[in-house]
């Protein structure tokens, strides 16, 4: 709303003095910066301040009421000789591991599948990405009946097939696994036409080649669609080790990081340490870490999206 006065206003001081091209070049640019400093602005307060307000956070006791102290390591030294910093950490790396092995593989198997259809692409298109469009709340609380152990869907289909039903969320075996599904199934549409979207640039002559040497279908995957797509996937890995590590809504609405702190994430206990336990500079701590870590992989990606872009 203010960046095109204040652009109006650097334009006429700016150029009051310049020749008629000149001067429509600097026009057209301040113009452009103008609205770029509102975006810029909104980045600064809505993402770089709440970064370096962590970064300080974590070296201070606070509690937004009165003047914050600055205590050092101790909220580190606190949330490390915490009994569920360990478990936090492990669930968070299992969590992801599981989630690699299971949302990975999935949706690049489906666009390989949708790639190959000739008809209803469109629809099914549709139908794969509608989780997507569901908010997160929503999606994670319909799972939550499906996992219900009496009424719930998923014991349901296992009694109709005469098997023993499951206790989903409650038992420590399957918890986990669990929160991976339900991610996997909100996440699944996107990842999906990412790779869908690769695999279309694939020249059509490489697979019409390897028809006539007589190859079929897997070996078609095997030597043409995984070599021509392997940046895209790499970058797919990246992106899903960042966005996995970073769980919290899932054992926030389904199980509360039980049963046995099984689900406890880094991120569910720096919640925890914020907003249960009253200890900003804890949770502050835990997500300079987790940030940290986060970093590592982000740098990789990025360099990997350079490698791409040449």
């Amino acid at each position: 709303m203010t960046t095109a006065p204040i652009a109006a206003r650097l334009r006429r001081a700016t150029t009051a003095r310049m020749s008629p091209r000149r001067r429509r070049g600097v026009q057209r640019n301040l113009t452009a910066y103008g609205f770029l400093c509102g975006a810029l602005i909104c980045f600064a307060i809505f993402s770089w301040y709440p970064i370096v307000r962590e970064v300080l956070l974590s070296f201070q006791k606070t509690n937004f009421v009165g003047a914050p102290t600055w205590v050092g390591l101790d909220n580190f030294t606190t949330v490390i000789a915490d009994p569920v910093f360990n478990d936090a950490w492990l669930n968070t790396a299992a969590f992801t591991l599981l989630a690699l092995v299971v949302g990975y593989a999935v949706p690049f198997v489906i666009a390989i599948v949708l790639n190959e259809l000739r008809h209803a692409r469109a629809y099914l298109r549709f139908v794969v990405y509608l989780p997507v469009m569901l908010p997160p709340a929503a999606a994670v609380l319909l799972f939550k009946w499906f996992y219900d152990p009496g009424p719930g869907l998923f014991n349901q289909i296992l009694h109709a097939a005469q098997l023993p039903g499951l206790s989903w969320l409650d038992s420590t075996d399957t918890a986990l696994i669990s929160l991976v599904l339900v991610s996997t199934w909100m996440n699944l549409g996107s990842g999906t036409l990412i790779y869908l979207a690769a695999l279309q640039t694939i020249p059509g002559e490489l697979y019409e080649a390897a028809e006539l040497d007589g190859a079929g279908l897997f070996r078609r995957i095997r030597h043409i669609t995984i070599p021509q797509t392997r940046l895209i996937l790499l970058v797919m890995l990246l992106l899903q080790i960042i966005a996995t590590m970073q769980v919290f809504i899932e054992p926030y609405l389904l199980t509360g990081g039980g049963p046995e702190d099984s689900t406890v994430t880094v991120a569910y206990l720096m919640y925890q340490y914020a907003f249960n336990f009253n200890n900003f500079g804890g949770g502050g701590a835990l997500g300079l870490m987790l940030m940290l870590v986060l970093m590592v992989f982000s740098a990789i990606y990025l360099r990997v999206s350079r490698e791409e872009a040449r």
